[in-house]
C-alpha cells in the first residue's frame, strides 16, 4: 500500500519515524515548512528513510485563508502527479494537518483521486477545532487516545459517531509510541540543570495559551534553552537531554507530556486544556502544571514545589508503560521495528 505521510510538527516526525522505516520504498511525505522539521529531516539518517518530499507552507499569520488554499493546492497537485507516475497512492497518515486529507480532491475541480481510499486523522489535541472540522469532511479512519476529553473537542467525536467514519481510541500518549524510557542521573547536579522551552507565539492555539515567563524564575538553575527554532543541539537527540537534566521548564504541552513521560520532573507554564496532562497527572507522572500570570505568593510555591521534585525522583510511581506503538501499527495495518 504506497502511503503518502505528513510530517507537519518536529513531534509527528518522531512519532511517525518508527512507521516510517517500515514504510514502502515508493511512499511519499507531505513536510512543513519549518525549521525544526528541516533539521529533523536533515539529520535523518538512521531514523528516517530517505522519501520523495513535497514541501508546503503552515497556514498561519496573516492571509492564513490564503496560505490554506495554496497549501490544498500543492498537496493536490502533488498526489495527483504522484499517482500518474508508477503505483497509485492508497493511503493519506497526517497528525491533526486535515489539509492533506482533503487534498485528495481538487479544491477547484472538486475531483477526488479515487485510489486514495484510506484517510487516516490521527490526534490528541481536542482543541484544535478547525482541524478536527475538516478530518470530518474527508476522513475515513480517526484515532485518537482513550483519555481524550469531550468537553473540549467543540463534539468532533460525536459528530465523527454520526459519519461512516472508523474511530479508534490508543490506550496511551503519544509519546508513548516513539520514547523509551530514559535513564535518569543517580544524583541531581549543583546547581540543578534544567531545560527550558520557550515558544515563539505564532502557532495555532499560541495566542490564548501562552504565558510569559519572568527571567528570575530561573534564578539558581544551571540552564539549557530548547527554544523554538532555535536549538543549537542534535535534534532527534532532545528526547534524551530531556533524561539527561533534572528538571524541565517549558512552554510546550507537547514537550511537556513527554518530558514527564520520561521521568523528568517538568513545569509546565501555559493556559492549554488537553486531556493528556490530566491522564499524565491522574497516572503519577512528575508534571507541575502553572496556567496564570506568573506571579503572587500562589506562583512562588508551585515553583518552589517542582524545585522539590526534582530532588525526589526516586519516589515517582507510574503506571506501566503500555505498548501504544504496537496498537497504533495494528490500527494501520503495518509491523514496525524498534
Amino acid at each position: 500500500m504506497r502511503t503518502c505521510w505528513v510530517l507537519d510538527h518536529p513531534a509527528h516526525v518522531r512519532l511517525l519515524a518508527p512507521f516510517l522505516r517500515c514504510s514502502n520504498n515508493n511512499d511519499v511525505i507531505i513536510a512543513t515548512n519549518r525549521k525544526e522539521v528541516k533539521h529533523m529531516i536533515e539529520q535523518g539518517d538512521g531514523h528516517i528513510p530517505r522519501r520523495q518530499i513535497h514541501w508546503v507552507e503552515r497556514p498561519v499569520g496573516k492571509q492564513k485563508r490564503r496560505k490554506a488554499l495554496s497549501r490544498w493546492r500543492s498537496s493536490h497537485k502533488f498526489l495527483a502527479e504522484c499517482c500518474n507516475t508508477g503505483q497509485p497512492i492508497s493511503r493519506i497518515i497526517v497528525i491533526g494537518a486535515a489539509l492533506e486529507l482533503m487534498a485528495w480532491c481538487s479544491p477547484i475541480l472538486k475531483r477526488p483521486i479515487r485510489s486514495i481510499s484510506h484517510r487516516y486523522y490521527i490526534s490528541d489535541t481536542e482543541v484544535n477545532h478547525t482541524a478536527h472540522n475538516l478530518a470530518l469532511k474527508s476522513a475515513t479512519n480517526i484515532i485518537i487516545p482513550n483519555h481524550w476529553d469531550e468537553n473540549l473537542d467543540g463534539g468532533f467525536l460525536q459528530k465523527a459517531s454520526t459519519k461512516s467514519i472508523t474511530v479508534s481510541q490508543l490506550d496511551g500518549l503519544h509519546g508513548h509510541i516513539h520514547l523509551t524510557p530514559g535513564v535518569h542521573p543517580t544524583t541531581v547536579s549543583s546547581p540543578p540543570r534544567v531545560l527550558v522551552r520557550l515558544l515563539k507565539g505564532d502557532g495555532i492555539h499560541d495566542e490564548g495559551e501562552l504565558i510569559q515567563i519572568p527571567e528570575p524564575t530561573y534564578d539558581g538553575l544551571d540552564v539549557t534553552f530548547a527554544n523554538e527554532d532555535e536549538y543549537s543541539g542534535k535534534a532527534w537527540e532532545l528526547d534524551r537531554e530531556l533524561s539527561r537534566h533534572d528538571g524541565v521548564i517549558t512552554q510546550s504541552v507537547t514537550l511537556a507530556s513527554e518530558a514527564a513521560l520520561l521521568g523528568t520532573p517538568t513545569l509546565l507554564i501555559s493556559k492549554a486544556k488537553r486531556g493528556f496532562l490530566k491522564r499524565l497527572q491522574d497516572d503519577g507522572y512528575p508534571l507541575f502544571v502553572w496556567d496564570k500570570l506568573c506571579e503572587g505568593d500562589d506562583w512562588k510555591n508551585m515553583l518552589a514545589q517542582f524545585l522539590a521534585g526534582i530532588h525526589l525522583t526516586d519516589a515517582i510511581e507510574t503506571e506501566t508503560w503500555p505498548n501504544t506503538r504496537q496498537q497504533l501499527a495494528d490500527y494501520l495495518s503495518m509491523k514496525v521495528i524498534d
